[in-house]
């Protein structure tokens, strides 16, 4: 059976995980897309619900087909490609880190969330404290995070719970007052602190850093996008640990 209602209970359900306040509710995200949908089924996601159009009926055993127009109607992407599946949030509670590792200081654009983690996972940095920020797990965010949003820690907390768990840990805090990133040489383990878009790190994460560094830029350019510098940030890191070892 094809269900052609938008006002059909499961179709209502997948539109409100759009918003924090249900995701909360039920505990579920949305994972939209074929191959990340079967990426988190590879990493152990929870997958508790999968909606398909038609065409993609065969693929997904189980899955509740629906109607092309009601799909639009779910879908958060521009060309949607018809599967969108809702998944169990983890359970991430804040945790001392494993090794090098990364705090995001009130980060607000679900998309340069998104893009941090992506980067995150590819570099190695598998922790990640989320002081304020955008939700991690916001539909723009996770299909920001290409699938890296499965493979880290994200840990949503406040400054003072972070800054608990990260006691004994070496920050990094990226500053543009601070030394060149390319030629400082880091501990073994750190965390690395990125600020917010527009005023930058706190003033308390500033304070209480161990080191600063930045990213050297000629005159004509007066900043980089958070998401840019913190992956400019994190391969610079290891790369420049890697070195000493």
């Amino acid at each position: 059976m094809i269900i052609t209602s938008r006002s059909n209970p499961i179709v209502k359900k997948f539109n409100s995980l759009a918003d924090k306040k249900f995701r909360r509710q039920f505990g579920e995200y949305l994972v939209e897309g074929v191959k990340p949908v079967r990426e988190c089924m590879a990493a152990g996601g929870e997958v508790t619900k999968i909606i398909c159009t038609p065409r993609h009926e065969a693929d997904f055993d189980g899955a509740v087909v629906v109607s092309e127009d009601v799909f639009k109607s779910i879908s958060a992407e521009k060309t949607p490609q018809g599967v969108i599946a809702s998944v169990k949030l983890p359970q991430n509670p804040v945790r001392p880190p494993q090794g090098a590792c990364l705090l995001l200081d009130r980060i607000q654009d679900p998309g340069n969330v998104g893009t941090i983690i992506r980067t995150a996972n590819a570099a190695g940095y598998t922790d990640i404290y989320l002081v304020d920020c955008a939700d991690p797990y916001s539909p723009k965010a996770v299909r920001a995070s290409m699938s890296g949003i499965f493979f880290v820690n994200a840990m949503c907390c406040s400054l003072e719970e972070a800054l608990i768990y990260l006691n004994g840990t070496p920050r990094i805090t990226a500053d543009m007052a601070g030394e060149n990133i390319f030629s400082f040489v880091p501990p073994a383990k750190y965390c690395l602190c990125i600020g917010n878009e527009g005023s930058g790190i706190s003033e308390q994460i500033e304070r209480e850093s161990s080191y600063t560094v930045s990213i050297p830029m000629r005159d004509t350019c007066e900043s980089l996008n958070a998401a840019v510098s913190a992956a400019i940030a994190m391969y610079a890191l290891k790369n420049n640990v890697k070195e000493v070892q």
